[in-house]
């Protein structure tokens, strides 16, 4: 049997097409949320309790995203915050990932760290202009999403500020 030359080309597409898919679908960055949390109050026997300021603000970034393969050894995910025209990166690594939806992520921008970018002023929700996340595995990125709706790569030009976030 022979096949013209257009028809194995839409049937290349279609293998290129159904295996961008299929490396898509090992994992998917499903929802980003940001939250102002209060510095948490703790204390434990065997010293004495040290004081919390309760109108420090922390700011939560949260991803939740989702795993195909049966097991995967370790993936990285990679944030970007963009807060006053300053843009903070960070990375965690997660290992030991099994199959599931609703797998999350959290990196935290701690009070001091904020009150810097700030410039001392009023730590609003919208003081974080967008978030990034990219989810890397073995350094290839595997999926990207934006907090906000922007262009691709908007951080790409930035001057990037590491060692801010936990």
């Amino acid at each position: 049997m022979q096949l013209n030359v257009p028809l194995m080309t839409l049937l290349a597409v279609l293998a290129g097409v159904a295996s961008a898919q299929d490396r898509a679908a090992d994992f998917q960055l499903t929802k980003i949320t940001r939250s102002l949390i209060a510095t948490p109050d703790y204390n434990f026997g065997g010293t004495e309790r040290v004081p919390t300021n309760g109108r420090d603000r922390w700011l939560a970034v949260e991803v939740e995203f989702s795993a195909g393969p049966e097991f995967t050894d370790e993936i990285t995910l990679k944030y970007l915050i963009l807060i006053n025209g300053k843009l903070l990166t960070g990375e965690v690594t997660h290992v030991n990932i099994l199959r599931g939806r609703e797998l999350r992520s959290v990196m935290y921008v701690p009070p001091r760290a904020l009150a810097h970018f700030l410039g001392n002023r009023a730590l609003t929700a919208n003081a974080v202009e967008n978030v990034a996340v990219q989810l890397l595995q073995q350094g290839a990125v595997k999926d990207e999403q934006n907090l906000t709706r922007a262009r691709p790569q908007w951080f790409a030009a930035l001057p990037a500020v590491s060692g801010q976030l936990l």
